[in-house]
């Protein structure tokens, strides 16, 4: 299943979405009217066959504007901070990781840090800063994880079943705060600096190995694949679930790879008028242009 909230002809719909025939199929009832339907799918355990039950119509995909699959986080969304080897090499290199281990670029224990509820931002919406407060934003095309269930104390050989499904995301982030303040959250946490979407893919239809690209301005800049991860899901959920409890609808960003803004030589940070587009194989497109504020 793929699920998502679109807009049609000024109304906000739950939709189901057919990407081989770019058809999505608009959600009534009860679930449709819920101020928070992809979260409330989630925690309830709606089936697709309850929610094919309440389709009211299908119109072609290109008449409808998609959202962010959730109208608002459940609470901070967690990330991964290098968890590609590649990535995490030129992090350290670039001058602004303010929390570089003096023994190796790379994590012996993943890097967990989270991003405010207020960044989060449709596929096509505008990313947006103020230059006069950063200057050095850059992009992180990322695959992110969809909690399914309650989960603590969970094992690695158990943790894909607290898996609900996979989202394209975005980890937008100002690099001078995140160096500045010696910590990632403020440079993480920007409104807007996290765009999801365009629907999320349950974990029965999503590829195997799944591949991520970024491009900006039709530049492509990343080009990874989720088996490439240094922790991969499971561990994550493992060890963050030992620490504390996940609940149904928290979001995982799992982490970016080689080729963000700060590995160039000069780095190469998004601007106004910029775009970038970041795909990943069966998750479909974000599309965000930078605007200045």
């Amino acid at each position: 299943m793929k699920i998502a909230r679109v807009q049609k002809d000024g109304q906000v719909h739950l939709a189901l979405v057919d990407e081989a025939k770019q058809e999505v199929a608009l959600v009534g009832g009860e679930m449709g009217r819920h101020p928070n339907p992809v979260l409330a799918v989630i925690e309830q355990g709606i089936t697709p066959a309850q929610l094919q039950a309440a389709v009211t119509a299908r119109v072609p995909a290109a008449q409808v504007k998609f959202l962010a699959p959730f109208s608002a986080f459940l609470r901070n969304p967690f990330a991964v901070g290098k968890n590609y080897h590649d990535h995490a090499m030129e992090f350290d290199k670039s001058g602004f990781n303010a929390t570089s281990g003096k023994d190796s670029a790379i994590p012996a224990w993943p890097q967990i840090f989270t991003k405010a509820t207020l960044t989060l931002n449709g596929p096509t919406d505008p990313i947006r800063y103020n230059p006069a407060h950063t200057q050095s934003v850059d992009y992180e095309g990322e695959i992110g994880v969809v909690i399914g269930k309650t989960a603590r104390n969970v094992k690695k050989a158990d943790a894909m079943n607290y898996v609900w499904g996979f989202v394209a995301t975005n980890d937008v982030t100002a690099r001078d705060l995140q160096k500045n303040h010696a910590q990632w959250f403020l440079g993480k946490s920007l409104d807007g600096f996290c765009p999801m979407g365009p629907w999320i893919t349950t974990t029965d239809e999503a590829p195997t190995d799944m591949r991520m690209q970024t491009w900006v301005n039709g530049e492509q800049r990343q080009n990874a694949h989720i088996s490439q991860l240094i922790f991969d899901i499971p561990t994550l959920i493992e060890q963050m679930s030992a620490a504390m409890t996940l609940l149904p609808g928290d979001l995982i960003l799992t982490g970016t790879s080689v080729g963000v803004g700060i590995g160039f030589t000069p780095p190469k940070f998004l601007k106004p008028g910029d775009r970038v587009r970041v795909a990943i194989t069966g998750l479909g497109e974000l599309n965000n242009p930078v605007e200045a504020i």
